[in-house]
């Protein structure tokens, strides 16, 4: 069977990026190329400039614009609004029934978006689809792991009582429910988490694929960010907003909580250790579920 036999009745998708002025222009570039570069093409792909970018950025977006005229829609946006906002703008330009998110810093490996849509082909009750991701460190140059999350339905709402089933940079959704919940909340941090939890409160039905077809970066910059003040209490204001709607009990709000403050006040080594091991955890319980 050939491609084009294998992706005749698969749905059609548009990819969503957006970018800030902080961006280094070889990630953005990197990021498009894997998108653009599919092994099932999307039919858009629609990039969100928020607020004004760096001349090297523009010259990014502005080449891929005129390379891609019929696939690649640029939408500027004066200032910068930060990530929830910019990403609402996006779904209103999107046209396709599934949006494929992707950050502009990572890397999408080329059977990505074939392997999502084949399945919310098979499963038309799937709403959400996600997949696992390689964890690659720039300080270190090298992959150092691979992010697993739950696969099944049901293991996926247990999940996300307490943090985010999806990593963000993998997941493709339904345009029509997204719409139906409001879009992202406008929060300053983890507006991934809370969206992707009002989107299984409202029914949606969801999986990720057993499979790191992402490589996404981290760094040092990355773990300061994460065990910041600022990054604690966003941490803790999403929670008690997820427990106020419903989503989750209190014990599900003070548990994570309070590893968080502890994660503040200790170094950032102890940040980056945390989260090397919470993803070791996690590939020996995928490994440990397979073999059953």
């Amino acid at each position: 069977m050939t491609v084009k036999e294998e992706t005749a009745a698969l749905p059609p998708y548009s990819v969503l990026i957006t970018v800030y002025d902080k961006e280094l222009p070889e990630n953005l570039n990197d990021s498009l190329e894997s998108m653009l570069m599919q092994s099932y093409p999307p039919t858009e792909l629609i990039l969100v400039c928020d607020g004004r970018l760096t001349c090297e950025l523009n010259i990014i977006a502005k080449s891929f614009e005129s390379e891609y005229k019929k696939m690649l829609k640029v939408i500027r946006i004066d200032e910068h609004v930060g990530a929830a906002a910019a990403i609402n703008e996006g779904i209103k330009e999107c046209t396709c029934p599934f949006i494929v998110r992707m950050d502009s810093d990572d890397v999408s490996y080329p059977d990505r978006c074939l392997k999502q849509m084949k399945l919310f082909a098979e499963r038309p009750d799937l709403d959400m689809v996600g997949t696992f991701a390689e964890v690659y460190d720039i300080t270190e140059g090298k992959t150092v792991g691979v992010k697993h999350m739950p696969t099944s339905n049901k293991k996926i709402k247990r999940y996300a009582r307490r943090r985010n089933p999806f990593c963000r940079q993998t997941l493709a959704f339904r345009r029509e429910l997204a719409i139906e919940v409001g879009g992202y909340a406008e929060l300053e941090e983890c507006e991934d988490y809370e969206f992707a939890v009002r989107m299984l409160s409202a029914g949606a039905k969801a999986r990720n694929i057993p499979e790191a077809l992402v490589r996404y970066r981290v760094s040092e910059e990355d773990y300061r960010k994460r065990k910041s003040w600022k990054a604690t209490k966003n941490f803790i204001a999403v929670r008690k907003l997820n427990r106020r709607n419903g989503s989750c009990s209190m014990l599900d709000v003070m548990i994570p909580s309070a590893v968080q403050l502890g994660l503040c006040v200790l170094p950032w080594r102890v940040t980056k250790k945390f989260y090397c091991r919470m993803r070791k955890n996690g590939e020996k319980h995928t490994k440990s579920a397979k073999a059953q």
